[in-house]
C-alpha cells in the first residue's frame, strides 16, 4: 500500500552541501582576544570554517575521526614581529547536535608557515575523536578554537563563537548497529489432526546450529518440540508432532530458549477438532473472514512553519495523520515506513536528510497487536520507520500514527517556497 504527502516550507537558510559532504565552509562571527602584551582591544571579526568527518554513517559504538579547519580566522598575528614557521598550535571544540550533543576535543599539530607582522593567521587543521552513543542524525558545528605561539613568548589568541553554536558544516547519519533478524519458517500444511506430523522448513538461521520447533498456544510454549541442524546454508526442513489440541502456531528458534532475535514465527497452525458429536447434539460452525491490511491519510499536504533568513533553523509542522487497519487475521505483523525527496525552490534545494520527524502510534482498545512507533531521527531519501506491530501467534487491530516533523533549513537559503514529496509505504 502507498501513500503520499507534499512537504511544503518557506524557509531562508544558507544552502549546504548534502548531508555527509566533507569540508562545507561556513562562516560566523568570532570574538578573538590578542594577548595582553600586545595591549589590542578585544577582536569580533569572522570565521570561515569546516568540519568533516571519517565514516558519514558510523554505528552506535564506532569512534569517528574530526577535522576541524579554520580557513580564515578572525585573528591575526597581533605584533609587528614577523612570527617563524611552526611556531603556531591550534587547539579548538567541534559542537555535536541533534541525536547526539557535546563538544569533540580538537588538537592541531605544531605546524605553520613563517606569518609577517600583522598578517592575518594562516589556515590550521585540527582532529579529534568521538564515539557514537545513539542513533539518528548527528550534526557537528565549529566551537570555539585557539590559536597558541611559541616564540619568545608563549602566547594564547583565544577565540570563541559570538552567537553559539555556529552554523552546521556536517551531519552524519548513526545506525543503532544491531543486525535484522532475516530468519523465516513456513509449514507444509496449516492444519491436521491430532497427532499429525507438520514439515517445517527454516532458512537464515546460524549454519550448523541446534534449531528446535516448537508448538505455541498463544504466547506460550507447548509441550510439542523437535530439534533440527541447519545445514551450511542455514536452512532445514524437519518434522513436528502436534499433539496439543491448544496450539495456534509454530515457532523455530537457536539457542535454550525462544527469543525474537534468534528465532522464526510463529506460523500459524491449527489443531482440528476431531471430538465426534454426542447423540441428540448438533454441532455449530461459523466462520469469520479475514480482511486486508490498509492505510488511510487525513490530508495530503503539509505546510511547515517559515524560518528566517540569514537564521534559518528549525522548521516544523505535523504529519497528516495515517490510519493503519489491519484486519488480516493472521500471525504476520506491518511495517510503516517513509522517504523523503530533496525540498526544491527558487534555484536551490533542501537536503533530504535534514527532515527529521518523531513518531507516534496509538492502538486502538480491544485490537490484538499494540502498535510501537520508530525512532525519532531523521528520515531522508533511504527511509526510516514510522510505526509497526510485530509478528505474533495473533495479530491485527486499528491504529493511528502521527509525527511531529521538523527540517533543518540552512541559514542562508535562496528565500522563497520549498517543496518535497514524504511517501509511506505500508508492508
Amino acid at each position: 500500500m502507498f501513500g503520499a504527502t507534499a512537504l511544503a516550507v518557506t524557509a531562508g537558510g544558507a544552502l549546504a552541501c548534502p548531508a555527509g559532504a566533507a569540508g562545507t565552509n561556513v562562516d560566523f562571527a568570532t570574538h578573538c582576544i590578542p594577548p595582553a602584551v600586545a595591549g589590542l582591544p578585544p577582536i569580533d571579526g569572522n570565521t570561515t570554517a569546516s568540519v568533516s568527518v571519517d565514516n558519514t554513517s558510523p554505528k552506535v559504538g564506532d569512534t569517528v575521526t574530526v577535522t576541524y579547519t579554520v580557513v580564515t580566522a578572525a585573528a591575526a598575528n597581533p605584533t609587528d614581529l614577523a612570527l617563524p614557521a611552526d611556531i603556531m598550535t591550534p587547539t579548538g571544540k567541534v559542537t555535536l547536535g541533534g541525536a547526539q550533543t557535546g563538544d569533540v576535543t580538537v588538537a592541531g599539530p605544531k605546524k605553520n608557515p613563517p606569518v609577517p607582522g600583522k598578517a592575518a593567521f594562516p589556515s590550521f587543521s585540527m582532529t579529534g575523536t568521538f564515539t557514537v552513543t545513539k542513533p539518528g542524525r548527528i550534526t557537528l558545528s565549529p566551537g570555539d578554537y585557539n590559536i597558541h605561539t611559541s616564540y619568545i613568548l608563549e602566547l594564547d589568541t583565544p577565540c570563541t563563537v559570538t552567537n553559539p553554536p555556529a552554523p552546521v558544516s556536517e551531519t552524519v547519519t548513526a545506525s543503532d548497529g544491531t543486525p535484522a533478524n532475516t530468519r523465516s519458517i513456513s509449514l507444509g500444511s496449516a492444519s491436521g489432526d491430532p497427532g499429525a506430523s507438520v514439515t517445517v522448513s527454516g532458512s537464515n538461521f546460524t549454519p550448523g546450529a541446534t534449531v528446535t520447533l516448537a508448538g505455541r498456544a498463544g504466547d506460550t510454549q507447548t509441550g510439542d518440540t523437535a530439534t533440527v541442524t541447519a545445514g551450511a546454508q542455514g536452512s532445514f526442513s524437519g518434522s513436528l508432532v502436534v499433539n496439543d489440541r491448544t496450539t495456534t502456531g509454530i515457532v523455530a528458534y537457536e539457542g535454550g530458549g525462544w527469543s525474537a532475535d534468534k528465532g522464526a514465527g510463529p506460523a500459524a497452525y491449527v489443531v482440528n477438532d476431531t471430538t465426534p458429536v454426542p447423540p441428540g447434539s448438533q454441532k455449530l460452525t461459523t466462520t469469520v473472514k479475514a480482511g486486508t491490511l490498509s492505510m488511510s491519510q487525513a490530508g495530503d499536504s503539509v505546510v511547515l512553519s517559515s524560518v528566517d533568513f540569514g537564521q534559518g533553523g528549525a522548521s516544523t509542522g505535523k504529519l497528516q495523520t495515517v490510519t493503519v487497519k489491519d484486519f488480516r487475521g493472521g500471525p504476520a505483523g506491518w511495517s510503516l515506513t517513509g522517504k523523503v525527496t530533496d525540498l526544491t525552490g527558487p534555484g536551490a534545494k533542501i537536503d533530504a536528510g535534514r527532515l527529521d520527524w518523531t513518531p507516534a502510534c496509538a492502538t486502538k482498545a480491544g485490537s490484538p497487536s499494540t502498535c510501537k512507533a520508530g525512532s525519532a531521527g531523521p528520515v531522508g531519501g533511504s527511509g526510516a520507520t514510522l510505526a509497526s506491530t510485530p509478528d505474533g501467534t495473533f495479530t491485527g487491530g486499528e491504529f493511528t500514527v502521527d509525527a511531529g516533523l521538523s527540517l533543518d533549513v540552512p541559514a542562508f537559503t535562496p528565500p522563497g517556497s520549498y517543496s518535497g514529496v514524504l511517501t509511506l509505504t505500508l508492508t
